[in-house]
């Protein structure tokens, strides 16, 4: 198989057995890589009744055809199973290198089952895998775990995915960190594998991907790598990170202010990413063959902090706008803290902001708080709070469980800004309607990497071949439904390749890539065919978990008007789930895929499941 090692190891940590498997040839080409693939491999093996912190809820870890070959930007890794947080599937993507390095090591991907009866890592070198004791690494944060691992390897360039404190106590919030403080975060994958008893995973090779046109490839890649200088987005990136758009943001109303309820916020300004480069960038930080650089080095000398990771956008905003905090120095600090314990940012600031919410509204009051005052504009509870997370720990146990049980215990649920019971990201749709779209039908619950509508409504780079055109970003109509969907299905492709979607070559150039890497011989359209199938895929699965039209919704908070840069817009959901729903061929009053729908998209063995 041209652009696989064809290879999968299993794991079974209930019984220690490790074997490997190969590669299902026609799961590959039906569903690629990455979150598809993995989520062909789960949909076999769970149910309505699966547990996500049980034995049975597979664990996977599984990379793309271009992952580890010269394609830039093609560093990434799916972290993939049914999520603790939501209770259905759970995806996440992680850069780095840690990708690549697993298939260096000899395999496309992981698939972890069973619980350790104590503490565990696993070593993957030059494709000998062995499980090792864990005990002397439980406690240790992710970074201490990181290099210990390395140490024990004997290997000081090892790649490590691990948990930090968070992902062993369960919260489900939890991330699977990588290459520092690079994080495979939202759904919770962090804790599934601390209730498998899986500390680390260490990573290291020499394999090499089989390409189908070694010298096709070679030619597209140097042209991709020659087109970054003139790409705008690109460039922005370099110069200021994902943290160079808080300025924008703020503009278009983009930016959530005060728990999703403020439009503007004149202090957002000082979270800007312009000002975190002039005054705490030590560098740029690359992942595998990237070009653009968009990750940072900063400090925080005020919090005894020469090297810090980041913090990206999202954190910018979970963790200083949603909760009121503009002192940018805190914010880098408290994205350090969630990344030294293994906490997703987005879910870990937005519990928070709603935590804030509540105690000013007085449905949670010191009682609750164990005298714990949580308002806005408080960073020193912000650090305190995720350590509390992290730990389980006095009230941070309650909000260790996600913004929706806490909306829950409190009896107030519809103030929960939370998809199918993730929170929301840093985007607001009354900003660019079609993330209307993009959150109500993302397969994992609330995502922006799931159709970047702020993306495509700016004119980053979307793909125009495919029918995704940029347009009014307060625009309502089912064409724009429509175009979501496309979008949505053109993301859910990269993430099966697995791209980095900072990377936009062109679908022209990525086709040719892509095809010079397996041979497929693909052509323009079977690329979002490819994309609409792995959508389809998972809301199949998530059909099997319980999922109902009626989760296909924005929370209340998001259907209320605001002043600044979103000018009082509230997106038409309906509207605009209509063309949705045409678009991918699923019921527009059950929201199910249907048997013409299913036979388009080759899923005709699928018609009487899910």
């Amino acid at each position: 198989m041209n652009g696989y090692i064809g290879k999968i190891l299993r794991v079974d940590l209930s019984t220690g057995e490790l074997w490997d498997e190969p590669l299902n040839e026609g799961y590959a080409r039906a569903f690629v890589g990455g979150s598809g693939l993995a989520a062909r491999y789960v949909y076999d093996v769970v149910d309505g009744a699966t547990d996500p912190l049980g034995p049975a809820n597979p664990l996977v870890f599984m990379t793309g055809p271009l992952v580890g070959t010269a394609m830039p930007s093609a560093g990434r890794c799916s972290v993939c199973a049914l999520s603790p947080l939501t209770g259905i599937w759970g995806e996440s993507n992680t850069g780095g290198f840690v990708g690549p390095e697993l298939r260096f090591a000899g395999y496309d991907g992981l698939i972890i089952t069973g619980q350790a009866d104590r503490p565990v890592w696993l070593s993957i070198v030059e494709g000998q895998a062995e499980l090792h004791d864990g005990s002397e690494l439980w406690g240790l944060d992710s970074y201490q775990t990181q290099e210990r691992v390395r140490e024990a390897l004997g290997q000081p360039k090892a790649r490590v995915a691990c948990i930090g404190p968070a992902g062993e106590k369960q919260a489900l919030m939890a991330a699977v960190m990588n290459d520092h403080g690079r994080a495979a975060g939202r759904t919770g994958m962090g804790a599934v594998m601390g209730a498998k008893n899986l500390k680390a995973i260490g990573l290291r090779g020499s394999s090499q991907v089989p390409l189908a046109d070694p010298d096709g490839f070679k030619a597209v890649v140097r042209e991709i790598v020659g087109e970054v200088g003139e790409d705008m987005a690109a460039q922005a990136l370099q110069l200021a990170g994902t943290a160079g758009y808080v300025d924008m943001a703020l503009m278009f109303g983009d930016l959530p202010i005060r728990y999703y309820q403020q439009g503007e916020w004149k202090e957002g300004g000082n979270l800007s990413g312009v000002l975190m480069v002039e005054q705490f960038q030590n560098r740029n930080i690359a992942c595998y063959r990237c070009p653009i650089a968009c990750g940072r080095e900063t400090r925080a000398p005020s919090y005894g902090l020469d090297v810090v990771d980041g913090p990206e956008y999202e954190t910018l905003g979970a963790l200083g706008s949603l909760v009121l905090v503009d002192d940018l120095e805190a914010v880098i600090y408290a994205g350090h803290l969630c990344n030294l314990y293994g906490l997703d940012t987005i879910s870990a600031g937005a519990t928070i902001g709603l935590a804030c919410e509540l105690f000013e509204r007085g449905v949670v009051t010191l009682a609750d708080t164990d005298g714990l005052a949580i308002r806005y504009g408080d960073a020193e509870t912000v650090h305190r709070l995720i350590e509390l997370i992290a730990r389980r720990e006095g009230f941070g146990d309650l909000l260790a469980e996600g913004s929706a049980a806490l909306a829950e215990r409190f009896g107030v649920p519809d103030l929960a800004v939370i998809v199918n019971r993730l929170e929301v990201p840093m985007h607001d749709p009354r900003a660019f309607t079609g993330l209307a779209v993009t959150y109500a039908l993302s397969p994992r619950g609330a995502c922006h990497m799931e159709g970047d509508m702020y993306g495509v409504d700016t004119g980053q780079g979307p793909p125009f071949e495919l029918g995704v055109i940029p347009g009014d970003r307060f625009e309502m109509s089912e064409e724009k439904g429509r175009i979501a969907a496309r979008q949505q299905a053109w993301r859910n492709l990269y993430n099966a390749l697995t791209l980095c979607q900072f990377q936009n070559p062109g679908v022209e150039r990525l086709l040719a890539a892509l095809n010079g890497v397996t041979g497929w011989g693909l052509e323009m359209d079977d690329l979002m065919t490819l994309g609409k199938r792995i959508v389809t895929l998972k809301r199949l699965l998530n059909l099997r978990r319980g999922v109902t039209r009626a989760a296909d919704r924005l929370p209340d908070l998001l259907l209320k008007p605001l002043e600044g840069g979103s000018e009082g817009v509230v997106p038409d959901v309906d509207l605009l789930l209509a063309g949705a729903y045409a678009e991918y061929g699923w019921h527009p009053e059950t929201g199910r895929p249907t048997e013409e729908g299913l036979r388009d998209l080759g899923l005709d063995g699928f018609i009487w499941t899910g």
